[in-house]
């Protein structure tokens, strides 16, 4: 759900010396019992681990869903956890420091619109993945009208019930547990805002999420991603130090072959409409508990992106009558230039 950078240190060039020497000797004590287990090893080396990407491709779906079931499974089992500030999402909860201003600051300098104590009044996001509600709810906070989804009905029923304990929560937010392809025929069009934080490195088709999120979407709306990158680093922190060595959270939590490139996440939205505005990286530091943001994308990063008006005019799925295209040829005849044309 998070990749466990251990410290801003992890992704410096001029990192302290004995920091690296730990690291490697880490590395090289892994090594040693991957080689007991298997005639082939992991190419780690410190060089590597911040110039390399591995090739590794995308593992191929055929399900025409975003779901999957394994990792469903997965987080059916910490459904009860979700609002333990210490516990396996402690990194989730203060991911809100930056993640909410990012969606909050972005969005306002979108809109000439700001009401005072209130700044996303008005405005109806799509918490797609919401878990037990923690980035649904300071976004409800905020004023927006929230619809958080998630396909196991566990973390709904956590997301739920910590709602119903603020009066003005449970007037703002709306769960339900359902996939994003369930609500696409009920809600064409329907949100200004959709956010899918920490979500599309556990989703069965990439693709398939994307395009159900434009479907969803109201053209012009934004789109609002954060995850993780797939780079040698990650490997190595974000599962074989985080999850095989120090335990930081339980093994099986990540499957590197569905980290999500910055590049290749740009080229998907791009492909369905999206005109990708900021790429910011971030950084987690488990000595303080907090997030930063940083240049490199080595790691987790964030994505904000807008829906393109333009996109469905391209792609029309109506045939113009004959009448219509008179009227067209006539005007761009009087006018001189080509009209645009609203199908």
């Amino acid at each position: 759900m998070f990749s466990m950078c251990l410290s801003s240190v992890y992704a410096d060039d001029h990192a302290d010396l004995s920091f690296q020497t730990g690291l490697r000797s880490i590395l090289q004590d892994y090594n040693r019992k991957i080689q007991l287990k298997s005639s082939s090893t992991l190419p780690i080396t410190l060089a590597e681990m911040k110039s390399s990407t591995f090739t590794v491709k995308r593992p191929f779906s055929i399900s025409h869903s975003s779901v999957d079931s394994k990792e469903m499974k997965k987080f059916q089992l910490l459904a009860h956890k979700w609002w333990d500030e210490e516990g396996e999402y402690a990194a989730l909860h203060s991911m809100n420091d930056i993640r909410v201003p990012f969606i909050r600051d972005s969005l306002l300098s979108m809109s000439s619109n700001y009401h005072l104590g209130s700044p996303l009044s008005g405005i109806k996001i799509l918490d797609v993945g919401c878990g037990g509600g923690l980035l649904s709810e300071p976004l409800g906070r905020l004023g927006a009208s929230v619809t958080g989804i998630d396909p196991v009905e566990d973390n709904i029923r956590t997301a739920d019930r910590h709602k119903s304990f603020d009066p003005i929560l449970a007037k703002r937010i709306q769960y339900k547990s359902s996939s994003l392809e369930e609500i696409v025929e009920e809600s064409m069009e329907t949100f200004d805002v959709i956010v899918a934080s920490e979500v599309v490195e556990h989703v069965a088709d990439l693709e398939t999420f994307i395009k159900c999120c434009s479907q969803v979407l109201k053209p012009e709306g934004s789109l609002f991603i954060t995850t993780i990158n797939k780079t040698q680093l990650s490997y190595i922190l974000g599962i074989v130090v985080a999850e095989k060595i120090m335990d930081i959270v339980p093994e099986g939590t990540h499957e590197w072959e569905k980290f999500v490139p910055p590049e290749e996440l740009e080229h998907i939205l791009e492909s369905y409409g999206f005109s990708v505005k900021t790429v910011n990286g971030m950084l987690y530091n488990p000595l303080s508990g907090s997030w930063s943001w940083m240049e490199s994308t080595s790691l987790n990063y964030a994505v904000h992106a807008v829906k393109s008006g333009a996109w469905e005019q391209s792609h029309p799925t109506d045939t113009p009558s004959e009448t219509d295209i008179q009227q067209r040829s006539a005007t761009a005849g009087t006018a001189g230039t080509v009209p645009d044309v609203t199908v």
